[in-house]
């Protein structure tokens, strides 16, 4: 019994030392982290304000914003970084701060522990604390700008600057901690022989899953910068970053996650490095030139097509090198693994190949290419919607080894060289893909009447998935996870049996027995899930 109590004591001893260590830690971290907003010569344009003509439509100088029939929002922005950031933070007031009570409820739904939170709030402090040294004063006045439209509400987090500038981060912490699937991305592209009319065609889904809340407010965003070329994107409130976008020289970008370590700092967000390609090269080799002069904190594939080079390339980028996968072919395939020579022969990416769904996907889209034929805007995005495995399997909904995960914030699709893209409707990549002229939109410069940007001669139709029991049934399963995660009551078997074929269901229905102590009923589960397609 006494030596018993010397051992809980110690322990006590032990625990108090790193409990004081971590306040100790916390109050330095606070210190370190804190990041000051840039100097601003001109901040005239903090006085602006929107004019409101009615039916969600906004217009603030030559600058405009609309919520369009298609349930997309719209953004057109031009000016001066500072003044850039200010128009599109007052423009999309309403979604900046929604986005962010967004992303704070799925954290929370996350991670539960107020505790974990707070330490979250201070490791991300830590690691984020040199961020600003790492982004252009151009982007960081942006930043500046859009943030002063922020909600007042997490000033405990950080002040507004801070926590719009970490948010651009996002993607990178997020696959770099724990290299999750909500980053797990598909991308490929066709053009000459390969394409029906030889024109480039690039495509892509964006599977950054944050929540169903986080991608009910996509945005269409076209910039009119000072400097540099105007450019699209598909974004979110707040967000100032690229992830997938076009410019008018005919260069799309979109990125898709590799394996990375660990990182012990913060560098330039892959967004950042996106946006500056677009804003900035006219071709591939000034595409590369931007990556190479760039530090990175993670791994990132950028798959870079060009209307001038009429090709397309994959720039490879980690921490310390860079590479370029060019296919010498007249398609491209781009997962979640790197394919160049030095690069794709490295031991973590070898391990991402051998453990992760990326080499799976990567096989079904050659499938797919292989009987695709010519390929036109539609058939890419038929394959954008494939829910299956390879030779056609039943793999479940949602398993991250199909093309589409039905998780995707958005999916898109380009044709450089007619500068036209297809954005898609919610849900996932299964509504309606809306087309926009990248020359009609800009050649509007500005817009004092509401009306319809996209060009509905060329929409391609929802996917006729919606109007099936399995869409239905997927639904039911969603919800059914969603109840779980909540902490709310379900019927296992109902689970199940809203998508048999899908090993995750019979994990989360053997989870939930498992924690009610029903020990024997979670075994059955936990083993018929081993006989199913496991994504990872």
């Amino acid at each position: 019994m006494l030596k018993r109590k010397k051992f809980w004591k110690r322990v006590g001893y032990v625990f108090g030392a790193i409990l004081l260590l971590l306040i100790i830690g916390a109050i330095y971290l606070v210190q370190v982290s804190k990041v000051d907003p840039p100097k601003v010569a001109d901040t005239s344009s903090l006085q602006l304000q929107r004019i409101h003509h009615g039916d969600g439509f906004y217009t603030l100088k030559n600058s405009w914003f609309r919520h369009s029939k298609s349930g997309l929002y719209e953004l057109y922005v031009e000016g001066d970084p500072f003044e850039r950031g200010i128009i599109n933070g007052k423009l999309t007031a309403e979604l900046v701060v929604r986005q962010e009570d967004h992303f704070a409820e799925q954290i929370e739904k996350m991670i539960p522990s107020k505790f974990k939170r707070g330490f979250l709030k201070y490791l991300i402090g830590w690691f984020n604390r040199n961020l600003d040294k790492n982004v252009t004063e151009e982007y960081k006045e942006e930043i500046y700008g859009v943030s002063e439209s922020a909600s007042t509400t997490y000033q405990y987090l950080g002040s507004n600057y801070q926590r719009i500038l970490n948010y651009h981060a996002a993607h990178d912490i997020g696959h770099a901690v724990q290299n999750l699937a909500m980053v797990g991305c598909t991308s490929f592209g066709t053009w000459g022989a390969m394409s029906q009319d030889s024109t480039m065609i690039i495509g892509r889904n964006f599977d950054f899953y944050v929540g169903d809340k986080f991608a009910e407010d996509k945005i269409v965003a076209f910039f009119n910068p000072a400097k540099g070329h105007r450019f699209m994107t598909v974004t979110w409130g707040g967000f100032t970053g690229a992830v997938s976008g076009m410019n008018d020289q005919g260069v799309s970008v979109t990125i898709n996650a590799a394996k990375s370590s660990l990182p012990t700092g913060s560098a330039t967000p892959v967004s950042l490095v996106t946006k500056e390609i677009l804003q900035y090269a006219k071709n591939i080799s000034e595409a590369i030139a931007i990556a190479k002069s760039r530090t990175m904190f993670v791994s990132e594939s950028f798959l870079v097509a060009s209307a001038v080079d009429n090709k397309a390339v994959i720039i490879e980028k980690t921490p310390d090198d860079l590479d370029v996968y060019d296919p010498k072919k007249e398609f491209i395939v781009c997962t979640n693994h790197f394919q160049s020579n030095t690069l794709g022969k490295t031991k973590m990416n070898v391990q991402q190949e051998n453990e992760s769904a990326s080499s799976y996907r990567y096989k079904r889209m050659m499938q797919l290419l292989d009987a695709n034929g010519k390929n036109t805007v539609q058939k890419t995005i038929n394959i954008l919607r494939d829910r299956r495995g390879l030779n056609n399997a039943d793999i479940g909904m949602g398993n991250e080894k199909a093309i589409n995960q039905l998780i995707a914030h958005h999916s898109i699709v380009f044709e450089p060289k007619k500068l036209l893209v297809w954005v898609s409707t919610s849900p996932w990549q299964l509504g309606e893909y809306v087309a926009y002229d990248l020359n009609k939109v800009f050649d509007l410069k500005g817009m004092k009447e509401n009306k319809e940007i996209a060009d509905s001669s060329l929409s391609i139709p929802a996917d006729t998935f919606l109007l099936t029991t399995g869409y239905k049934n997927f639904v039911l399963f969603h919800s059914m996870k969603q109840r779980i995660l909540d902490g709310k009551e379900i019927n296992a078997d109902s689970l199940v049996a809203s998508n048999p074929g899908f090993y995750n269901a019979y994990v989360l229905a053997g989870d939930y027995l498992y924690k009610k102590k029903k020990y024997k009923e979670a075994l059955q589960y936990y083993q018929a899930a081993l006989t199913k397609v496991i994504a990872t």
